[in-house]
């Protein structure tokens, strides 16, 4: 692919033909402030607030939608840039409650991050304010507009990502908000409640309904606001009060895409699940099952035990006894009706060494192909 070369505030970068500005600065650690940007979508432009200088041009262009041409000059910081980005996060905060301890989102708030880079502890602007009633009519979905800064990324991701399209501005002016049609309930919009809105909102304003009922989030949200107040990371703030928790980067077990998981585990429980962007074939994307269907992992309802049924009950037995008891009845039926009355299905929840020997098993041993695997159904 061809390169470009692009100077950035005195540094010479190189970037792909055809990349932005904000490419090309992410890809060499400039930090240029976004609020409306998600790298799974396509360029927006609305927020502003990632507007740059660029040498010949007439005014000052959105990073996120401008293309860099070859021999380019860019200043990412000034004393216009930052006055003019301070303004815009001071009228943003003018009509969002500054309370953010009492925030779920805070610690990892997009817009908090901005107004402490700036230093801004209230708004100088002053006016009306909306009051919105919370929505949590559904069992996954959480939406508070009283947070929301109309950034169009959780319309953006639903009809560009995913598919579907829920989401739209609704009504007009002060009143306009992310809605659905006629402001439904979610369950009557073809919703698949995969949370992708929740995964790109830069604030509180959605929230993952399952994870906020338990008191481990609670207290992980006490943490991070902790962490937003004395600028401290959350893995050295767990290390100073001598708490137990950590975040586990795995595969998710559903399906065969292979989308990447970040496992958020307090006292040895999963309290959340979220998506690295940008990572691994799901690129931070995630289905319903995805992102919310690990109930079973500390279900009381899991087989840790093998069961045999000895009457009418299910008793706990000896892996011998129940190995045993599966090989002679596996057996018996294969003399009886042949090998291909017999079907074996494995899990997406083994191990990709266990799936290779059970389908050697049930073809070398049984004699059959009928084996087939749950994240193909």
């Amino acid at each position: 692919m061809e390169q470009i070369n692009v100077e950035i505030d005195g540094t010479s970068c190189t970037g792909p033909k055809g990349s932005t500005i904000l490419d090309i600065a992410k890809a060499n650690d400039i930090y240029i402030p976004t609020l409306c940007y998600d790298p799974r979508m396509e360029p927006y432009g609305a927020c502003r607030l990632c507007l740059v200088e660029v040498e010949g041009a007439r005014g000052l262009l959105p990073a996120c939608y401008a293309e860099a041409t070859d021999g380019m000059v860019v200043k990412t910081t000034t004393e216009k840039l930052e006055r003019i980005r301070k303004t815009l996060v001071e009228l943003l905060l003018s009509d969002h409650d500054m309370e953010c301890q009492g925030c779920a989102k805070s610690g990892r708030c997009e817009l908090q991050e901005l107004a402490n880079r700036y230093g801004i502890t209230e708004s100088p602007f002053v006016g009306e304010k909306h009051e919105y009633v919370e929505h949590v009519e559904n069992p996954f979905v959480m939406r508070d507009y009283n947070k929301c800064i109309m950034c169009g990324r959780c319309i953006r991701i639903c009809r560009e990502v995913q598919g579907v399209g829920v989401y739209d501005f609704i009504n007009r002016g002060f009143k306009a908000i992310p809605g659905t049609p006629y402001d439904k309930p979610m369950q009557e919009t073809p919703c698949e409640f995969c949370g992708q809105c929740i995964s790109t909102c830069p604030t509180g304003s959605l929230k993952a309904k399952p994870y906020e009922g338990d008191g481990r989030v609670a207290a992980r949200d006490m943490l991070r606001n902790a962490c937003a107040f004395f600028k401290m990371s959350e893995e050295d703030m767990m290390e100073a009060l001598g708490l137990q928790g950590w975040k586990v980067r795995t595969t998710c077990a559903y399906c065969g895409c292979g989308c990447q998981l970040d496992l958020h585990v307090i006292d040895n429980k999963v309290v959340e699940v979220t998506s690295p962007k940008m990572v691994g074939s799901g690129q931070g994307n995630l289905c319903v099952k995805g992102r919310f269907g690990y109930d079973f992992i500390a279900s009381d309802e899991r087989l840790r035990k093998p069961l045999v049924r000895k009457g009418k009950k299910l008793v706990e037995t000896s892996w011998d006894e129940a190995l045993d008891l599966v090989a002679s009845k596996l057996s018996g039926i294969k003399k009886k009706s042949g090998a291909d009355s017999i079907a074996v299905l494995s899990s997406a929840r083994a191990t990709n060494e266990d799936n290779y020997l059970i389908q050697k098993f049930t073809r070398a041993v049984v004699g059959t192909n009928n084996v087939d695997h749950c994240a193909r159904l």
